[in-house]
């Protein structure tokens, strides 16, 4: 399938009646995993690939070595490629769209593209600027004629920027701003409240991703309060470096393997990569 084609067709999955459900992979190997589970399209991770790179979250790890992480998931799959950027790698316009540039490159057809600052006294990227990248993003995509889509995010539940009580109408004047600057799907993580969930459905009348896991709605009553998109984030790899850890522990005490038991036979492994 053309790379357009591709993209074009992750577009229309955010509107295709029930719940868009986008495994995050951080390999080659991860990815092949979620391909051959049946999933339609795979995200990636950006906290999982820097994890598995050495690199703590938030931009730590330089948009080169994340990019060529995103290209070896995208060359492993059929399926499209949706590649989680951070806050697109640099604070102005034309880094976002650097970005969205390389992206495509590397094989993907999506795009994260988040607010956080990083910044402990503006927690988050004055709106104005992120509009200016989201739209910068747009026109870099068109200038590749491939329909990159856009996931626009806003950190003010999982960072519990400002006061309980506000969050929710900066989240909804964030996440409309967004919208309107050109978004395909707007993402609220940190927010897992079903009741809540719901009415930013509603008041927003647009595609909303939602992330899942642990304390979330599970994925069938997402799809019940009409989120269009749920991904999980780090949570997959996280639980996959639990697992290490749990061998790691009872190697070093007991010296037995039960905890490998349920490993994925080599033969398996070696069929799928080659």
């Amino acid at each position: 399938m053309e790379h357009k084609d591709k993209a074009a067709a992750f577009r229309a999955m955010h509107h295709d009646p029930g719940i868009l459900l986008l495994p995050n992979a951080w390999d080659a190997a991860s990815a092949r995993i979620f391909e051959e589970a049946g999933f339609r399209a795979i995200a990636t991770t950006s906290a999982g690939i820097a994890f598995s790179l050495g690199y703590p979250d938030c931009q730590k790890i330089s948009r080169q070595e994340m990019l060529m992480q995103v290209a070896r998931i995208a060359r492993a799959v059929k399926v499209p490629v949706s590649a989680d950027l951070e806050a697109g790698y640099g604070g102005r316009p034309e880094d976002a769209a650097r970005t969205a540039q390389k992206a495509i490159e590397a094989g993907a057809v999506g795009m994260n593209l988040e607010d956080a600052a990083h910044d402990g006294e503006h927690p988050l990227v004055e709106l104005s600027l992120q509009l200016e990248k989201i739209r910068a993003v747009r026109e870099a995509a068109a200038k590749f004629g491939v329909p990159l889509v856009l996931n626009a995010r806003t950190d003010v539940y999982l960072l519990q920027v400002g006061a309980p009580e506000r969050r929710y109408d900066e989240t909804v004047t964030r996440l409309a701003a967004f919208r309107d600057a050109g978004a395909d799907c707007l993402f609220a993580p940190g927010l897992r409240d079903a009741e809540t969930i719901g009415r930013l459905v509603r008041d927003l009348k647009f595609p909303l991703n939602i992330l899942a896991g642990p304390g979330a709605p599970a994925v069938p009553e997402l799809e019940k309060l009409g989120v269009a998109r749920a991904s999980v984030g780090s949570g997959a790899m996280r639980a996959t470096l639990g697992l290490v850890r749990r061998i790691a522990a009872e190697l070093k005490g007991s010296g037995t393997y039960a905890a490998m038991g349920d490993a994925i036979a080599y033969a398996d492994l070696n069929r799928m990569l080659g």
